[in-house]
């Protein structure tokens, strides 16, 4: 508490910069639907205003403080990811999972919720959650007359399950990252041993909300 964090900003032209790059970047990701474009590309265009703002002295500092062996773990993982999506194995779970429901609301709703945060702990949950969605367009079409539930089960399983391991959501890959390079590095188990009993933990209380408000 006895930080000053003013004391911390050390270049504040940079930080404007930072700043400005930063909100048009957000901009983006809420137009790029309407302006037709992909998110990556507007994260890399953000990323590349920010170098030509700050200027050419800083691009070599810049690629060095890249972590660079996050970024290679992402492409190996989203390779995976889509051998399984290519190979049918990620939809037949899906349809699977959503058929022994038997159209039943109560046991959809759960079914998803858990198999969403189980999948989404130790894979991409952007493809899984892809794939899921015609899954449950189906099952509106085949006579349940309320979805939300589902809709429901299925962005909160897939959004919480991301903290059950360490590789399940970017942001854990990258602050261990970061950790490992200040020397304190954070294994998988030892990630694991704490963050999967809370993130169970998470999904049985979603499960209560989800019952309480959509299925009672």
């Amino acid at each position: 508490m006895t930080m000053d964090e003013k004391a911390e900003i050390r270049d504040v032209p940079l930080l404007v910069k930072c700043l400005i790059a930063l909100g048009i970047t957000i901009i983006g990701f809420f137009l790029h639907q309407a302006l037709h474009i992909e998110s990556a590309t507007v994260a890399l265009a953000g990323a590349f205003l920010l170098l030509l703002l700050t200027g050419e002295h800083k691009l070599e500092e810049a690629f060095h403080r890249v972590e660079w062996t996050t970024i290679f773990f992402f492409v190996g993982l989203f390779v995976l990811v889509a051998g399984l999506m290519e190979t049918g194995v990620i939809s037949a779970l899906a349809e699977y999972a959503v058929g022994i429901t038997g159209g039943d609301t109560v046991k959809a709703s759960f079914l998803i919720l858990w198999l969403s945060a189980i999948a989404s702990a130790f894979l991409d949950n952007i493809p899984f959650v892809a794939t899921m969605i015609p899954m449950i367009q189906e099952m509106g079409v085949r006579g349940v007359g309320n979805l939300e539930p589902l809709w429901w089960s299925l962005a909160l399983g897939a959004c919480l399950g991301g903290n059950g391991s360490l590789v399940g959501a970017s942001a854990n890959l990258i602050v261990a990252g970061l950790s490992a390079r200040e020397g304190h590095p954070i294994s998988f188990l030892r990630f694991f041993k704490v963050a999967f009993p809370l993130m169970l933990l998470s999904i049985v209380i979603a499960s209560v909300y989800v019952y309480v408000r959509y299925l009672s």
